[in-house]
């Protein structure tokens, strides 16, 4: 069989790609919820088992002009009713989106909202705030939206409004019905809960020794539910007024409240409670002294341009949630009263709750927008993000959805009930570290889903990447898209049956190969580097998983000191995470060949007897290879010499050692002579007294040989002598004397050499 010359090119520059590539494909897997919670989910719900779905239908419907939507309610023809601030308004609009301002107060905020099972509206305003009673009027016909000059903000003259409860109280949180028609009123400075029944009569119908009763709700035997905020207490009050603490939670405050048909009681708290902090302690207060586009009264984060009356009266204004940090957690209540933790994040806050047409409970979080739905304990799903920072409320719509009310945009929101009929999910951008092929693509799930992939040399797809490529399940998986660092896949879900789901994908590539490289190479005489223990599960296979690749954290080496041991140690990493091994070689001044001293290293350091090399002045060299990871002839090396280092381990010897008696004084002399390092220093000592440094001759010591010429007194020292041989003073000496000398070279090398003296 023949080849073409050109297709032999061809193949021949494939096949040196192919070589030029690290053997061992790897894979980039996402299939956790931590994993994709980090890409862009468009129309599509992130459930925490780590799969992709479709998400809820979810649209826009009205947009406020006012900042803040606290509270909304829905009536029975699925008109909206929103309460609001920033500026304080009620707005009214129609399922086709049309609005209408019903009401607007002198104060800054409309707090909370309800409507009636007659249509009537009432509204909370803070702070200092009252009870309004808001109807339309006695032959008004027409959509309301229509005859006020929206642009403006006019209030519709259909609508009249009036003060029904006057609390007496600095804020108004909450407002709800009892079966029996009764509102009560949740309020604070004083923590009071107010009961107005339908002819007007009001009066105090529980006092809390929290500073703020946030959240009510009632139950089904027709219990009072309430959230405080101080101490994160659940109050269950019932109709005779007589209440129960039902659970202290972790969080200092309760912000929204949801009770089920069985009577299970969910409960949003958030804020870290103040060691020490008391019960009557309310929220942080943020002060605002003038009509400024910054106001107190907003979440975390919340930037107002608010447009309020002239007259309005400036004051410190503690928002649902304002100032709350670490988060916040979700919590069951079973009707026996035992609670559970279902649901905890770091990041949002959760300002609302309710029930969709599934069961599932709802929670409106910011200060990213987010809404989410939980099942149960350990299964919840991160459903779609808002165009607004907070989501603040829900009202249920008359098809089975819900409406969501939204802050920073104040707008309005439908949810549900049926799904989207298209979605899409793109991944975060993967970086591979250095230029790779991308293989196939592998997807597990159902229905009907699209692969797309891309890949690109920024970290930015936005900067000319390749174009999407569709990977083709009949083309075996294949991603197509061109070799480069960083990659990134979409995934597209249509409406069908099987309902579209993604559990996990998968994407092989393959690294280019890349040298290893030493950073550094040291050498210690004198250390002695003790081995350490292998990790447990250490391969050395050629798969490239991760249990193969270098270890990220290198723990600190043992060292020892040993005057006759050498240690070498070195720094070294390979890109391609590829398992290293290590050959060390040596070379003498004045030598032209490297000589072998181990290979076969997997430790970044080496430690030998100092004796096997003769006394002289030495480079040594690492070899990184990357052969374990790659096919024989595929393998990369990386070389790197120390610094000339000299090594001596002989010590000094000592010659020609004469000492006489002349009178009362020793007459020494010697020569002391090193074969490689220059002589450091000469020590003597006569009689066993202490060492004495002695000067060459000549005082300075700077050669391999030294000649030393000293007299010295044998009288002995009067402070330096021991009791026992202590002369009396001026007497001489005994008449035998032992002189010993002793050497040094500049390695720390000694010898020592002694003479025996016997007098006449």
């Amino acid at each position: 069989m023949q080849i073409h010359p050109r297709k032999f090119a061809i193949l021949f520059a494939l096949l040196i790609t192919l070589m030029a590539f690290g053997e061992g494909t790897r894979t980039w897997e996402q299939s956790k919820f931590e994993e994709l919670a980090k890409g862009t989910a468009t129309g599509i719900a992130i459930r925490s088992n780590g799969s992709l779905e479709l998400a809820p239908a979810f649209k826009s419907l009205y947009t406020a002009p006012s900042t803040y939507i606290w509270s909304i309610a829905s009536d029975s023809a699925g008109n909206i009713y929103a309460a609001s601030g920033a500026p304080a308004r009620v707005y009214r609009i129609t399922p086709d989106g049309q609005a209408t301002t019903i009401f607007e107060p002198t104060e800054l905020q409309v707090q909370a909202l309800v409507v009636d099972k007659n249509g009537a509206v009432y509204a909370g305003t803070a702070p200092d705030g009252k009870v309004y009673k808001i109807e339309r009027k006695s032959g008004a016909n027409g959509d309301a939206g229509k005859a006020p000059d929206k642009s403006k903000g006019q209030v519709d003259p259909n609508w009249n409004s009036s003060v029904y409860f006057d609390p007496g109280t600095k804020y108004i949180w909450d407002l709800t019905f009892d079966n029996a028609g009764d509102l009560f009123v949740a309020t604070g400075d004083h923590g009071e809960i107010f009961k107005v029944t339908p002819k007007g009569d009001h009066s105090v119908f529980f006092k809390s020794d929290e500073a703020h009763i946030r959240v009510l709700a009632v139950d089904p035997k027709g219990n009072l539910i309430a959230g405080s905020d101080g101490s994160g207490l659940l109050y269950r009050i019932a109709p005779t007024g007589e209440a129960f603490v039902l659970y202290s939670a972790p969080k200092k405050e309760i912000t929204a409240l949801a009770i089920d048909a069985n009577g299970n009681i969910y409960a949003a708290g958030v804020g870290e409670k103040r060691p020490g902090q008391s019960p009557g302690m309310g929220p942080s207060i943020m002060p605002v002294s003038n009509p400024s586009p910054s106001m107190s009264g907003a979440p975390p984060g919340l930037v107002l341009t608010p447009t309020l009356p002239s007259t309005s009266t400036m004051v410190n204004f503690p928002a649902p949630g304002a100032g709350a940090s670490g988060g916040s957690e979700i919590y069951r209540l079973a009707p026996d009263g035992s609670p559970t933790r279902l649901w905890t994040s770091r990041e949002d806050i959760v300002y609302a709750l309710a029930f969709d047409t599934q069961g599932r409970l709802m929670a409106g979080t910011g200060n990213r927008g987010h809404i989410f739905a939980m099942r149960s304990e350990d299964d919840f799903s991160d459903l779609l993000k808002a165009g607004s920072s907070q989501v603040t409320a829900f009202a249920k719509t008359p098809g089975g959805g819900l409406y969501a009310a939204g802050s920073n945009l104040g707008k309005i929101f439908v949810l549900g009930p049926g799904p989207q009929s298209e979605g899409t999910y793109e991944s975060d951008v993967f970086d591979a570290k250095i230029f790779s092929r991308w293989g196939r693509a592998e997807m597990r799930g159902a229905g009907n889903v699209e692969l797309f992939t891309r890949s690109g040399n920024v970290d930015n797809p936005d900067r000319n990447w390749s174009s999407w490529m569709k990977v083709d399940p009949q083309k075996d998986g294949e991603t197509g898209v061109p070799p480069a660092r960083f990659i990134q896949w979409k995934a597209v879900l249509h409406a069908g049956t099987p309902s579209p789901r993604v559990e996990s994908v998968l994407l092989n590539y393959l690294s280019k190969n890349i040298a290893p490289d030493i950073d550094d190479v040291g050498v210690q005489i004198g250390t002695r580097y003790q081995p350490l223990p292998k990790p447990l599960g250490a391969t050395t296979d050629m798969s490239g998983g991760m249990n193969t690749g270098q270890p990220r954290f290198e723990p600190p080496v043992p060292t020892t000191h040993d005057r006759d041991s050498i240690g070498v140690k070195w720094v070294a990493h390979d890109d391609n995470d590829d398992q290293l091994t290590y050959s060390l070689y040596y070379r003498g001044d004045g030598e032209t060949r490297w000589l072998l001293l181990k290979d076969g290293l997997t430790d970044k350091f080496y430690s030998f007897d100092a004796s096997l090399l003769p006394d002289g002045g030495y480079t040594f060299k690492v070899v990184a290879s990357d052969s374990p990871s790659h096919s024989p002839g595929d393998a990369l090396t990386a070389e790197k010499e120390s610094p000339r280092v000299e090594i001596d381990t002989t010590p000094p010897h000592i010659e020609n050692l004469a000492a006489t008696l002349e009178g009362d004084q020793v007459h020494v002399t010697f020569r002391a002579a090193d074969g490689f390092s220059p002589i450091k220093r000469a020590e003597y000592s006569i009689d066993a007294n202490d060492w004495q440094y002695v000067e060459p001759v000549g005082q300075l010591a700077d050669s391999k040989t030294e000649n030393y010429d000293f007299k010295v007194p044998v009288v002995l020292d009067v402070a330096a002598a021991t009791p026992a041989t202590k002369p009396k003073k001026g007497e001489p000496g005994p008449a035998e004397h032992v002189v010993v000398v002793r050497v040094y070279d500049r390695f720390e090398n000694m010898s020592a050499a002694k003479m025996v003296i016997r007098g006449k």
